[in-house]
């Protein structure tokens, strides 16, 4: 809101600069963000926040000034004599829930410039000056924050004025020239036939002022701020009026505004008042009392604030309290009745922020809280997170972080025949859907590494996914290019699925959990490079290669061979053993390695293997590594040779060749039998 320090003057009688009130208004919640200079006269431009419409007008930001500053706030120009409706102006109102008053008044005029002084200061708020009579409307506009609209009275059907909904397929054009189609739940202002102008929005062409107007009939009104908000939005059209009423305006101050225009035509020579107003007020406004409890002032604030400052700061801010109901030694409350501007007051807080306001939020004592209990246990999944962020780290991985909004396109491939998350009211096409799974904004953010030049990328992230049965943690991984850094000292080797096979593997082991994998197929994985994670007979991920129709539509180069994984870190927190880790002594007694060769066929799964050894083995078997695997010459089609090195100990005793040849015969028994292997 921009307003001449000339015009603020005005109305309170305040001798600091412009940059002296700045600061202190801002530490009272009405901040400035710059000061123009416009001759001898400076514009402050004040934030105004959403809440406060009465600061949307000088005479609510000099009220602001004169409480911070314990001034008075003055009529400001002329007296303003009240408006004296005679009813002769033919006004009906069809919608009094959505126009609860409307008052109107015509005035003979002769169309012409407006005076310089006017003029000046419209343009130093904002506002092209374009007539006398325009002006005016706009001027009672900023000085008292009540929109206003004259009609050339010629041009109106009948002379009267309807206030109703627009009829189905009614169309009029405003006066930016633009036609607009209506619809039925948008209010107008009519004449006998037509709509001439949007309630609260912008008025119409044909009924404009013009230079061959004679006689007019000036608007002033109240509407439904959600009325002018939905038809603000279906029309596209902002306005300085719009904005006003659609944040709550003074039902109380068209009358004012009427009575202020008016004496305005007279004072700049524009016309005389012809005496026919009405005031058409079906429904009056009766303000209701708020309770101000003085015990509740100190309790909310932390600090003690005079009775006779709180009095004094409600009062100069237009709050009204009864005179039986001031503070005195014994009483405990006030009835406080806030002014019909004041549209944001609605619980004793809010009165108390007002004290707290402009008593001084700086006076507050600085103390430390006191602590009555301690503070709740971290949430679970923080260290969770934690624990699956350090691995992915150690490991060589950046992180991520990427929007949970994607688009539908985008999440189709990795929906797993799931109904996607879809967002009612989205942003726009890239944001119509919750992301089921992290890998999109992780093969994204892998797409964008690659675009700008890096080769090796290794990247994850650790966040929510979304499906129609809740939400679940996961961590995803993507991962291109070398799978160890180019040095010198070695050859170079691209990654491949077993390396992301072990970062699966490091990830687990971080939860004490040992997972086992199997085949399994997905849309956005290449078949016969894709595994499913399994841990106690439950899939809680998947990993393999990314298919190459998936890169292909992030911009990645068809020669990139990404490598992509997802796991449910709830589900594999939930399968990490809950005792505590306990330290052992190092064992006493030597071990046992043994290895063996075996054929097998070429289908069977390394796990199926292991899983076959372990079931045959006695528990002093500790560990079992694969370490050789052949196909080729001498090695029959459809078989495949394994080879195994079997590690035995016991933690009491050295174990004899006896007992370690026994275990064996027993584990190659079973290959045989279960499995149709040959040993080599």
């Amino acid at each position: 809101m921009k307003v001449p320090l000339s015009w603020i003057r005005e109305f309170v009688d305040v001798t600091a600069s412009a940059e002296e009130i700045g600061t202190l208004m801002g530490v009272r919640g009405l901040a400035l963000e710059g000061l123009e200079q416009h001759g001898e006269d400076v514009v402050m431009d004040f934030d105004v926040t959403a809440n406060r419409p009465d600061c949307m007008s000088v005479i609510g930001i000099a009220r602001e000034i004169a409480t911070a500053y314990k001034l008075p706030l003055a009529a400001g120009g002329t007296k303003v004599p009240p408006l004296q409706p005679n009813g002769k102006v033919p006004i009906t109102i069809e919608e009094p829930e959505l126009c609860c008053r409307y008052v109107g008044a015509v005035a003979d005029v002769t169309i012409g410039p407006s005076p310089k002084w006017m003029q000046d200061r419209l343009a130093m708020c904002g506002v092209r000056p374009i007539s006398n009579i325009v002006d005016i409307t706009n001027y009672v506009m900023l000085e008292l924050g009540q929109p206003m609209h004259a009609f050339d009275l010629a041009k109106m059907r009948e002379d009267k004025i309807v206030v109703r909904r627009a009829k189905a397929g009614e169309s009029m054009t405003t006066l930016d020239g633009k036609k607009r189609t209506l619809t039925g739940d948008m209010l107008v202002i009519a004449d006998a036939e037509c709509a001439e102008d949007i309630g609260g929005v912008m008025g119409g062409a044909s009924s404009e002022i013009g230079s061959a107007t004679k006689r007019v009939a000036f608007e002033a009104a109240y509407f439904a701020p959600s009325q002018i908000r939905s038809t603000s939005k279906k029309l596209g059209l902002k306005t300085e009026a719009s904005s006003r009423f659609e944040r709550g305006a003074d039902r109380t101050a068209p009358p004012r505004a009427m009575a202020r225009a008016l004496q305005l035509l007279e004072q700049i020579g524009a016309g005389t008042f012809t005496g026919d107003a009405t005031d058409n007020y079906p429904t009056p406004y009766q303000p209701k009392a708020m309770r101000l409890d003085r015990a509740r002032i100190s309790g909310l604030l932390g600090m003690d604030v005079p009775d006779d400052a709180v009095a004094r700061i409600l009062t100069s801010l237009g709050f009204e309290i009864p005179k039986t109901h001031y503070l005195g030694p014994k009483a405990e409350a006030w009835d406080v009745v806030p002014p019909s501007w004041r549209v944001d007051m609605h619980r004793q807080v809010d009165l108390i922020e007002e004290v707290g306001r402009h008593h001084g939020f700086e006076h507050l004592p600085t103390t430390f809280p006191g602590v009555e209990q301690a503070p709740p246990p971290s949430d679970p999944r923080i260290a969770r997170d934690r624990r699956a962020r350090t691995a992915l780290l150690g490991i060589g991985f950046s992180e991520a972080i990427s929007f949970a909004f994607i688009a539908s396109k985008a999440a189709e491939p990795f929906l797993d025949g799931h109904e996607p998350v879809a967002i009612a009211n989205p942003l726009s096409e890239l944001f119509t859907a919750m992301r089921p799974s992290l890998l999109s904004g992780v093969i994204d953010a892998v797409s964008h590494n690659r675009r700008h030049g890096r080769p090796d990328v290794r990247l994850f992230e650790i966040g929510t996914r979304f499906s129609p049965d809740g939400e679940t943690r996961g961590a995803g991984f993507a991962w291109t290019g070398l799978a160890t850094p180019d040095h010198w000292s070695g050859a170079r080797r691209a990654v491949d699925f077993y390396d992301v096979k072990g970062v699966v593997e490091q990830l687990a082991a971080e939860y004490q959990v040992t997972p086992s994998f199997s085949e399994t197929k997905k849309a956005y994985l290449v078949d016969g490079r894709a595994a499913a994670i399994v841990v106690k007979g439950r899939t809680i991920g998947v990993f393999g290669q990314l298919a190459p129709a998936i890169a292909a539509a992030r911009d990645l180069p068809a020669t990139d061979e990404i490598y992509a994984g997802e796991i449910d870190l709830d589900a594999l927190s939930a399968a990490a053993p809950a005792e505590t880790l306990r330290a052992a002594a190092l064992p006493k007694y030597p071990s046992v390695v043994c290895d063996v060769s075996i054929l097998v066929a070429d289908a069977l799964s390394a796990e199926t293997v292991r899983g076959t050894i372990r079931s045959a083995a006695p528990e002093t078997l500790i560990q079992i590594r694969e370490f050789d695997r052949y196909q080729g010459k001498g090695i029959p089609d459809g078989k495949v040779s394994v080879s195994f090195r079997l590690t035995f100990q016991s933690p009491d005793r050295t174990l004899t060749d006896d007992e370690v040849q026994g275990a064996m015969q027993r584990i190659m028994d079973a290959l045989t039998r279960d499995l149709q292997a040959v040993q080599r």
